[in-house]
């Protein structure tokens, strides 16, 4: 019989990615793949590294794992992906119950690790961070209709607070012939909706081309038979071209949504953190993108509590997120990270006040969003099926307003028969905070 392999993929859409590569090359060498590691004979955990949450998740992951190979159920544990990398002196006493554990660098290698664990060795080892592949093939291993496309890999931002250069390393840029050339084979196998994703999307290309070349990417990427939704997340406000939003505007697949976190408003924190812009730019540039792409939905991401940000901080950016009415928006208490510069800044502010801030912001939105919802009654919408909730008694999907995993869902009846990946048009007739209701006007899957 086979050797069971289960994947548990921890954070970020980046690290998926990574995750469904070693998935391919595992199924490829003739193991077989389950969903479940309780029903595996060897699990792979490629966790988050990222902020203290999702180090104690990735703990609390492995923890578990090993008490089902305590139990017998499970034979082997390999354990890689942000928290190893970024951890490398301590990984191998911190996971006793770990047979192997590797950074990403290693990951390439995942056929090779498994076989010798399985030979009863403890596989300790990090290849050079650089060593992380830029490409391969896939097991696609979200909804199949819809995929990420990681086109670059690190990050040379150096933002204050973050610690994924030293664990991604510096921004490497996949060649766009490559980008293409995955971005057909997705198509070709049934994917319609496609994400484009990098630690900074926007910076595409500057490193092989000289410039961003993101909006070239996306004109070629519309180009393509089969995608029918073309979504691009993680732009930094500073490198948001009139190229850019032009391409957006224009290209009929390219999907009106664009996710910039900013994380502040105020100059000074902003400088301290090694971001750009303060109030008035931002402002100033929220403003322009909604004048160059009509009815855009705006994301961003925010950072409360960061070192030295006080009561009148904190009520400035209160306030600026009333004046630009972010269509959707993410929220979070700043995570003191050790290795990272923001970590012995003066002034820190404890977490209490910093989770407290955080909560006022999202309480906010959430008037925002049920506000913005409302002016959607009546409208008509198109949506992508994800499935039926049996329970609820209707199905549930996306519009083009709502990106995979991080925003809210449309529920709605049919008349017809409908299925996972189909597209269907809503009349929106109820809402919810951040969820739309509505029903099945017109069928659109035979396209």
């Amino acid at each position: 019989m086979p050797i069971k392999v289960g994947m548990v993929s921890l954070g970020c859409s980046k690290n998926l990615v990574d995750s469904e590569r070693m998935l391919y090359k595992l199924r490829k060498n003739g193991y077989q793949l389950v969903t479940e590691p309780g029903l595996a004979d060897v699990a792979v955990v490629n966790t988050c590294g990222f902020i203290q949450s999702a180090k104690e998740e990735a703990i609390e992951t492995i923890l578990e794992l090993g008490k089902l190979k305590e139990d017998g159920t499970l034979k082997k544990i390999i354990v890689t992906g942000c928290l190893t990398e970024r951890y490398k002196e301590e990984a191998a006493e911190l996971f006793p119950e770990a047979d192997a554990v590797v950074g990403i660098g290693n990951n390439k290698d995942i056929v090779d690790i498994l076989e010798q664990v399985l030979e009863g060795e403890r596989y300790i080892k990090f290849a050079p961070k650089l060593d992380a592949e830029l490409e391969g093939e896939r097991i696609i291993s979200t909804l199949p209709f819809f995929s990420y496309l990681k086109v670059a890999e690190g990050c040379s931002n150096c933002c204050t607070y973050c610690a994924i250069p030293m664990i991604r390393g510096k921004f490497r840029s996949v060649p766009m012939e490559d980008c293409i050339a995955e971005a057909k084979h997705l198509a070709e196998n049934g994917v319609t909706e496609l994400v484009v994703i990098a630690q900074d999307t926007s910076r595409y290309g500057e490193d092989l081309y000289g410039k961003s070349m993101l909006p070239e990417l996306l004109r070629e990427l519309c180009k393509i038979d089969g995608l029918k939704w073309i979504r691009t997340l993680y732009c930094y406000p500073e490198r948001i071209t009139d190229e850019l939003l032009e391409t957006i505007a224009s290209e009929e697949k390219l999907v009106k949504y664009l996710e910039i976190p900013i994380q502040h408003c105020r100059g000074d924190i902003l400088s301290r953190m090694n971001r750009w812009g303060d109030e008035e730019k931002l402002e100033a540039l929220f403003k322009h993108i909604r004048e160059k792409i009509p009815g855009v939905i705006l994301r961003t991401t925010l950072i409360t509590g960061f070192p030295g940000e006080s009561e009148e901080d904190f009520n400035a950016l209160a306030e600026f997120v009333q004046r630009v009415r972010f269509d959707r928006l993410g929220c979070f208490a700043y995570s003191r990270e050790d290795g990272t510069k923001s970590y012995d800044f003066p002034d820190q502010i404890d977490t209490e006040t910093a989770s407290h801030r955080a909560e006022i912001i999202m309480e906010q939105q959430l008037l925002v969003s049920a506000e913005n919802n409302e002016k959607l009654l009546g409208a008509e919408l198109d949506a992508v099926v994800e499935g039926f909730d049996r329970f609820a008694e209707c199905w549930f999907g996306r519009t083009p307003l709502d990106a995979p995993d991080i925003d809210g869902k449309v529920f709605f009846s049919s008349e017809t028969p409908l299925k996972v990946g189909d597209y269907v048009k809503i009349r929106i007739t109820d809402t919810l905070d951040y969820d739309l209701i509505g029903e099945v006007i017109a069928d659109e899957s035979a396209e």
